[in-house]
Formats: C-alpha cells, structure tokens, sequence
C-alpha cells in the first residue's frame, strides 16, 4: 500500500480544492437569479438566429473544417513520432532512419503550419463579411425607430451594441467556433491515441478527467456572472462619455469639471473592478488545471519510473521510456484543449449575451410603420389639416387636446405661445414623427398614415433652433440626399439665402469642411446653411422651429429677407417665440396648454386685444427698452 501513497496524497489535495469550490459553488448557485447569471433568451434560440448570418458562407466553413482535420495531424503525430525517435535512439540507432522521422516530422509540422495560416484567413475574411451584415441590419433598424423609442435609450448605448458586442460576436465565427470544434477533435483524437499505446496509463490519467470537469462547470457559473458584469459596466461608460463628451462646453461652462471627473472615475473604478474579478476567476481556473496536469505528469513519471504498473501484469501492459515519453506529450496535448474548451465556452457565453443584447435592439418593433395599402405621393401642393388631433407623449397626459386648424397650400402660419403649450409637438406631428391618438392630419385631404413614411417626409424642409452638421465639407451638408446636383445649384441656394456671404470668404468656399457638430461655424451660419440646405431641394412644406432664437441681430436681418424669399417656395409652417418676425404670415395660431386659444392675422389678433395682444405689448415694451439703453450708450 506504501507504494501508492504519492498517489493517495495527490488524490487528497486534488479533492479538497474540489470540497472548496464545491461548497462555494452551492453558496451562489441559489442566487443566480439575483446576480443575473442566466440570459432570457435560450443559447439554441440565439444560434438559430445567429447561423442566418453563417449559413450563405457554409462553403468557407467546410473548407476551414477540411483544413483544420490536416493542421491537428501535427498534435496527433508529433508525441507519437517523438516517442519512436526515443526508441531508436535507444536501440539499434541508424541514422538514416533518424533523418527520415526528423524529415516526417517536419513535413507534418510545415503541413500543419500551412494548413493554420489558410484557415486563419479564411475565417477573417468571412468573420468580417458576416460581422458587417450584422453591424448593418443594427444600424438600419435603429434607423427605422421612432423618436420616441431613440429617447429611451441612450446613445452610448447603441454604441456599445453596434461596435463592441458586435465584435464580440465576430470573434465567435472567427475564433472561438472553430477553435471549440478543433479542440474537440484534438480531445478525442489523443485519447485515442494514448488508449493504442497504454490504455492502463490512459485510465490512469483519466482518473484527472472528473476533477477537471467538476472544476469547469464551477468556473462556467463565475464567469459568466464576471462577464455579465464587465459588459454591464463597459455600456455604462461608454453612455456616460457619449452623453458627457457632446455637453463638455456645458461643464465648463458651469465650471464642473471636478464634479464630472468624479462620476467618471466612480464608473472607472467599477469597470475596474469588474475586470478585477474577471481576472480574479481566471486565475483561480487555470491553475487548478494545471495543478491537474502536473499531477497526471508526475502519476505518470511515479508509475514510468517503476517499469510497469503490478495490479495489470495480467494484461501485459509494460511501461518504456518511449510510451513515457509519448505520455508526456499527449497529456499536454490532452490537457491543453480541455482546458481551452472551458475558457471558450465561457467566451461563447459571452458572445451570446452580446448577441441577446443586440437582438434586444433588433426585436425592437418600430412605432411607426408603413400601413399595407400605403401609397407613395411623387409631389403635394402643401395643404395641411389638423381635425380634433389628441396627442400624449405620456399616457394620460394630453399636450394636444382637440386641436383642429386648416392650411392652405402656399400659406405661411405660424404658431405662437408659452413653453409647453404644444407648437413643436405639432409640427413633429405632421411630419409623422409620432403618431397621434385621436383625431386624423391630412396632407392635400389624404390621412398621412395612408402615406409612406419616406414619401411623406422628403417632401418636408425643416429648419430647427439648434441646426446639426455632420463631419465633412459645406457641400456634403447642403446637398445631404442622395441627388446630384452641380456646384452652381449648391451656390445659387446660398445665394437665395444669402449663406454666400461668410461661404465666399472662406478659403475652400463649399470644400470647407465641417468639424463635428459643425463647432467651426456660429450658430447663424450654421442655420443659414440649414436654410440653404432646404432651398437647395425645395421642398412643398418648410418648417421653421425657432429658427431665429439663438442668433444676432445682423443675422437675424439675412434670415429675415431669406424668409421672405422662401414663402415664394411652398407652404411654410412657422413656430417663433419673437412675435416681431411672422407679423406678415397669413395666419398666426395662439395656443395654449395644447388648445387653440386664439388664431388670426397680426392685426387682426392685436385688435382683440386677448392673449396675443398682451405677448406682443410684453416684448414691444422690452424692445422699447432695449432700444433706449442702445441710444443712450451710443449718446
């Protein structure tokens, strides 16, 4: 019995790591729920979905299998051919039969080495194609969401869905799928191997195997929990810089950028910490299986040192220095992949939580859809109609009630009263950006839910307070559709709104290029822009959303006249807090807590003498009063 003893100790240290990770394992396993280890959707339902995306490349995978069955010929040769070189040393030694193993060994490495290299650049080039379908139905179908739906998730979110989790699943065709099946053909190819050689020394290092199991399906509950976390805190961060990077000019202003380096380093430290046990779980893993490869290696050497193993004499299994050292090889070769299979299924988990993640934006059914019997109107002459329209962003919490009006083509209307009262949320109801609860809008009498989406909104310029410029040059801004039109027609609509005027001193005119946001214009230029952006594709409805709020007076002179010239265009839809600049629109509408209180022409409003009456005396006493104070600086 002394003789087994190393055995026996080995077999005590190996089980009592097992009773501690048995035991922590059943501390958590209660819980799993609470801590969020298990996704909602099931791994069969994701792969299904995720193999529509593999299956037009099904010819690259079975190649990449084809050259994966020939690159694994080294891992099953190589102990058994190194072994065979042992032998002959130790025997009758020819040196020609040593250069021809040595020459077979080298042709079975260089053909797996080939055989490597063409399955690696397979696999990226499909890994990228199928990775780029992918990235492209996210970012179409977030396109097709509603405004409501893109105001309930935050950007950085959606980032972190198109680029992050997206490139995680990348890795899945890339990397992991074939590395999982290649390790398994490798498992069984040298436990094939090693039971034709010994198949005592093989029970024998199968005795590891449960161990090894027991430890892996532990460590799949960890890290799977560690992964969750780490990517719960990357979208986290990537929201907050998102949000925080685009109002940075904000932070200065307030002079908070102590206050925001603080949240930023609380969510760092988090992201941190999450990686922390990430790396923590990982360094517990890989040394327990190495401490089981290492003991098999020294059960190995224990019972190879003693020439044979006595309790199977009757089945003449002699143990000799080649099989030893083929053992030794095969161990490794036999320990490797199971312990990467652990470590990739874990990844695979990880994958697939970003493919729930992202199927969670992709099962994201848009509010608003074309209905069956929609129609396409190739033109409309621009007459608008509002019958008793209700409209809630919130249920229960009516910002339209009722609200009926009528426009007719070629008329400019404007829409005036106090913060909330319902002007914007009007104008983003025509152009179908919600959809209302009650009521019908008509377009030239047809209901605009009969009308496709996209038909009805390119027949809409829309010219907002806070004007968005995309990266790239004036040109690119101005023309922004997919129609050509020629640099005379970009510059006859600067013109029209007189945008000519700082575009023609600038260095490269209409190739000027436009940082992020347009930041290297002033709000004035950038709404003229804006402007000539909708004269360029002169649109039958054009509507202005406090287009005039945040500019200087001079400015405000250009886009005056600009507006003047554009009434000439189509029906224009006008909401403006400054009564002085739609004196002459054919009909101004007052509204109030989503109600029409009052509509009318200017003077026709201003003879009532209600509420627009008394808006108006409000800001021509305070333009008296600025006008004074201009006269006494200049005095």
């Amino acid at each position: 019995m002394r003789e087994y003893l190393p055995l026996l100790i080995v077999g005590a240290i190996i089980g009592s790591f097992a009773a501690i990770f048995i035991i922590a394992y059943a501390g958590i396993k209660n819980k799993k729920e609470a801590i969020g280890f298990d996704r909602n959707v099931p791994d069969g339902e994701i792969i299904r979905r995720l193999s529509k995306y593999a299956l037009p490349y099904w010819r690259s995978f079975l190649l990449v299998l084809l050259t994966m069955l020939f690159s694994i010929s080294y891992d099953l040769l190589s102990p058994w051919l190194i072994g065979r070189i042992e032998g002959l040393i130790k025997e009758d030694f020819e040196l020609n039969r040593l250069f021809m193993m040595v020459a077979i060994y080298a042709g079975i490495l260089i053909v797996s080495l080939v055989c490597t290299y063409f399955q690696s650049i397979i696999l990226q080039r499909t890994g990228q194609k199928i990775l780029s379908a992918l990235r492209e139905d996210i970012f179409t179908h977030i396109e097709s969401l509603s405004h409501n739906q893109l105001n309930q998730i935050p950007v950085g979110k959606l980032v972190t869905r198109v680029c992050n989790d997206t490139n995680a699943i990348s890795m899945m065709f890339t990397n992991i799928l074939v590395n999982l099946v290649k390790n398994v053909f490798i498992v069984f190819g040298v436990l094939g191997a090693m039971l034709m050689l010994n198949y005592m020394l093989t029970l024998m290092i199968l005795c590891f195997v449960p161990f090894l199991v027991l430890f892996t399906v532990i460590f799949r509950k960890f890290t799977r929990r560690v992964f969750r976390r780490v990517k719960d805190r990357t979208t986290d961060i990537n929201t907050y810089l998102s949000e925080n990077l685009s109002g940075i000019k904000i932070t200065q202003v307030f002079n908070r950028e102590e206050a925001k380096l603080r949240d930023f380093l609380r969510k760092s430290e988090e992201l941190k910490k999450a990686k922390q046990d990430q790396i923590f779980v990982f360094g517990i893993f890989r040394p327990m299986v190495y401490m089981l490869y290492i003991s098999s290696i020294l059960c190995l050497l224990y019972l190879g040192g003693r020439g044979y193993i006595k309790s199977t004499v009757f089945m003449g299994q002699m143990v000799t220095s080649e099989i030893v050292v083929s053992f030794y090889m095969y161990v490794s070769k036999f320990f490797n992949p199971i312990q990467t299979l652990a470590e990739m299924f874990n990844f695979l988990q990880s994958a697939f939580a970003s493919a729930e993640k992202i199927f969670g934006i992709l099962d994201m059914e848009p509010e608003l859809v074309d209905e069956p019997d929609a129609i396409d109107l190739p033109e409309i002459r621009g007459e608008i109609e509002f019958k008793d329209v209700w409209f809630s962003y919130v249920p229960g919490e009516w910002v339209l009630k009722g609200v009926s009006f009528h426009v007719q083509a070629k008329q400019t209307v404007a829409f005036v009263g106090s913060t909330g009262s319902g002007k914007t949320t009007i104008l983003s109801l025509i152009c179908r950006n919600y959809d209302i609860q009650k009521g019908q809008i008509l377009i030239d009498g047809i209901d605009i839910k009969h009308i496709k989406i996209a038909s009805l909104r390119k027949h809409f310029g829309q010219m907002l307070q806070d004007v968005f410029l995309f990266s790239g040059t004036i040109r690119s801004n101005i023309v922004l559709r997919e129609e050509s039109f020629t640099d005379e027609q970009v510059m006859q609509s600067c013109r029209y709104v007189n945008a000519d005027h700082f575009i023609g001193r600038l260095e490269k005119g209409l190739d000027e290029p436009v940082r992020e946001r347009g930041n290297n214009f002033s709000a004035g230029q950038r709404q003229l822009l804006s402007f000539a952006r909708t004269v360029l594709h002169r649109p039958a409805v054009m509507i202005l959303d406090e287009a005039t709020a945040n500019i200087d007076t001079e400015t405000e002179i250009l886009i005056q006249d600009s507006l003047e010239k554009m009434k000439n265009i189509g029906t224009m839809l006008i909401v403006a807090h400054r009564l002085s600049t739609i004196q002459h629109a054919d009909n101004i509408i007052l509204l109030s807590h989503g109600v029409i209180q009052e509509q009318g022409t200017h003077q026709e409003l201003l003879h009532r003498k209600g509420r627009y009456y008394q808006l108006y005396m409000l800001q021509f006493d305070e333009q008296e009063r600025r006008n004074a104070l201009r006269n006494a600086e200049i005095a």
